[in-house]
């Protein structure tokens, strides 16, 4: 659902680029004083302008037209608001060399309490053309929201637009269509230079250019007045999600952009723990051709000490069909329901082709950082008076001497280092959504370095800084697929590679994954309980270093020298391992295969497969009484090196 925030933002920013486009072009006069007819070429002013265009009211007290032959008589036949005439019809008979306007203010309620002006300067449009402006630009504005919950102000400089079609931009906005006709372009380009604006909450946007091509859209049913209306009003009466899903649906669907190119954007906020900056140095959108696709280079946030940056993340074959064939079905239910359950929100889900990061790196804040008790006092306690004697208090005053720049018993605290996080490289690449579920993901992760003791406590890896770890370099590959009839998810490779560790690789195939896991009705892991399996997994490990660091940990801790601990730990594979899986000829292959492993370590390949097609189920694992009844049920072999 849009939030009303967002909404509200969205509607005005297209309400006030209309209200340039048609106030260039509609300048209502009253009052107007009637003029005979003029062939020549002249200039015409009129004063007090007043325009209402949907929810926004367009102010002007001055607008002049240069270079027409238009006589005023003319020019209020044009701008009527109650004429018989379609608005195209009247259009095709403006004409002027310019349009000038020296304030133009644009007033706009809604949605609930929020008022917001915006109030332009010098605006002109040129070259004008049975309705169709090849220039219009405004010296800069002013934005003020004065009520609601969305306060603040904010300014643009320039703004600039070429190739402008009044005649197309009215039909969009007033005149309803199917939702299927040709797309209508609006405007050839639009650019906006230094944009700042502060909410009431200490939000503050700025951006330091933005260029748009190739803007326009499709006639909708409500006209695109009527439906920014319905989405704004998301569920209020008389309107419900049906209505709110029909017209979301027709304004998605009908409308076309070319390309948009951000420069320089910055949102900071005051937060009471400490103020925040978030930045974008450039964000490009394109449809089509080899700039299709969403880009956004350097990012950076940060907050205190805390860093991050990004270099590059590219979003690749976005797709809104599903979310607009998802509201599609919303709105032609034939009872209406409040909101969106989380199911339902899923399938909104836009399609995602791939998505790329680059250079991400993030610096986390030191321990010295963190919150400490209250510092104690460092000077001793005084001691206990001898009977008869007392002990000379020392002056509550009293002060440590200063030390001084070169002082050889000066001590210089370092501020301590830093952790960071980087990664040099991510992809994620989805198949065709089912229900909002992308069909199979791959997700490759390149150069990930961090600090060993971040894993400090968690399962397995926690163990690594113990082992003489400082720094982890790693590489992880996931790739799964989702067979929606089989009701299978195949783990097709999931690999995680270190650096002076190792490699472990896990393929497999669990059944039973259904859309009833998604549905929200209880959680997955719950619902894959009941319904999960086990059909197939392979296992492989390699060594690159691991298994001899922790050798000699171990053989530290135990007084025991390295040689003498592998002996042990191969006897107990060829011994122990059978007995505690039950001493089958299942369990005695895995024993000799780690006993192979442990006396070389190289490689360690495990493959087990279900002697039933449907799988072991995972809460028959979960209730085994021992892992020979387990065994029993799977085909295994195994093998080292």
């Amino acid at each position: 659902m849009i939030h009303p925030k967002a909404r509200s933002r969205l509607r005005s920013a297209l309400a006030a680029t209309c209200a340039l486009a048609c106030l260039a072009g509609m300048g209502l006069p009253a009052p107007l004083a009637a003029q005979e007819g003029a062939a020549a070429v002249q200039d015409v002013t009129v004063t007090d302008v007043v325009l209402p265009l949907g929810g926004t009211l367009l102010r002007a007290p001055k607008l002049t037209a240069s270079g027409t032959r238009l006589s005023k008589d003319e020019l209020a036949a044009i701008l009527k608001s109650d004429s018989s005439e379609t608005w195209e019809t009247r259009l095709a008979r403006l004409d002027a060399g310019s349009l000038t306007i020296p304030v133009l203010t644009s007033e706009h309620a809604g949605p609930g309490d929020d008022r917001q002006t915006v109030t332009y300067r010098d605006v002109v449009a040129r070259d004008v053309k049975s309705g169709r402006v090849r220039e219009l630009t405004a010296a800069g504005a002013t934005v003020s929201a004065v009520a609601g919950p969305n306060r603040g102000n904010g300014t643009y400089d320039e703004v600039r637009a070429t190739d402008l079609d009044l005649a197309a931009l009215s039909r969009l906005y007033t005149v309803p269509g199917d939702g299927k006709g040709p797309v209508q372009k609006v405007y050839g380009t639009i650019q906006v230079a230094d944009v700042t604006y502060s909410d009431a909450r200490g939000t503050t946007v700025k951006i330091a250019r933005l260029n748009g091509r190739d803007l326009g859209g499709r006639q909708v049913p409500d006209g695109w007045n009527g439906a920014f209306a319905i989405v704004a009003a998301g569920f209020q009466p008389p309107h419900d999600r049906r209505t709110f899903a029909a017209s979301a649906a027709d304004l998605i669907e009908a409308t076309a952009l070319g390309s948009l190119d951000m420069q320089g954007l910055s949102v900071s906020n005051t937060d009471a723990q400490g103020p925040v900056l978030f930045e974008i140095g450039r964000a490009t959108y394109g449809a089509t051709g080899a700039e299709s696709g969403t880009v956004l280079e350097n990012m950076t946030l940060s907050r205190g000490s805390l860093r991050a940056h990004l270099g590059r993340l590219a979003l690749t074959n976005v797709s809104l069909a599903p979310t607009i064939a998802a509201l599609r079905s919303f709105a032609a239910e034939p009872e209406t329901r409040p909101g969106f359950s989380d199911a339902e929100m899923r399938r909104l889900t836009p399609a995602l082709g791939g998505l790329t990061l680059v250079d991400l790196s993030i610096d986390l804040p030191a321990d010295s950082e963190l919150p400490k008790p209250p510092p104690q006092d460092p000077r001793p306690a005084p001691r206990a008076a001898a009977p008869g004697k007392s002990v000379p208090a020392k002056p509550a005053d009293a002060k440590v001497p200063e030390t001084k720049s070169g002082d050889p018993l000066a001590v210089t605290i370092a501020p301590a280092p830093t952790r960071r996080v980087a990664l040099r490289e991510a992809a994620l690449s989805f198949g065709p959504p089912q229900d909002g579920l992308p069909s199979a993901s791959r997700l490759t992760l390149s150069g990930l370095s961090l600090p060993a003791d971040l894993v400090a406590g968690a399962p397995i890896v926690g163990a690594l800084p113990a082992y003489g770890y400082r720094n982890l370099d790693l590489d992880l590959v996931a790739d799964a697929a989702l067979d929606e009839k089989a009701r299978d998810l195949s783990l097709r490779e999931v690999t995680i590679s270190g650096r002076d560790l190792g490699t472990i690789r896990i393929t497999g195939t669990l059944g039973g994954f259904g859309p009833e896991l998604f549905n929200g009705t209880l959680p997955a892991t719950t619902m894959l309980m009941f319904t999960g399996s086990a059909k197939t997994l392979d296992l492989t490990i390699e060594n690159a270093g691991l298994f001899e660091r922790f050798l000699a940990a171990q053989s530290k801790d135990l007084s025991l020298k390295p040689e003498e601990l592998r002996k042990e730990y191969v006897t107990a594979s060829l011994l122990g391992v059978p007995v505690i899986l039950g001493n089958t000829a299942a369990a005695k292959g895995i024993g000799a295969a780690m006993g192979q492993f442990v006396m070389k370590p190289g490689k360690l390949v495990l493959h087990a497969k279900s002697k039933e097609a449907a799988g072991i189920g995972f809460i028959d694992i979960g209730a085994a009484r021992s892992p020979a009844a387990l065994l029993d049920r799977l085909d295994v072999d195994a093998k080292a090196n």
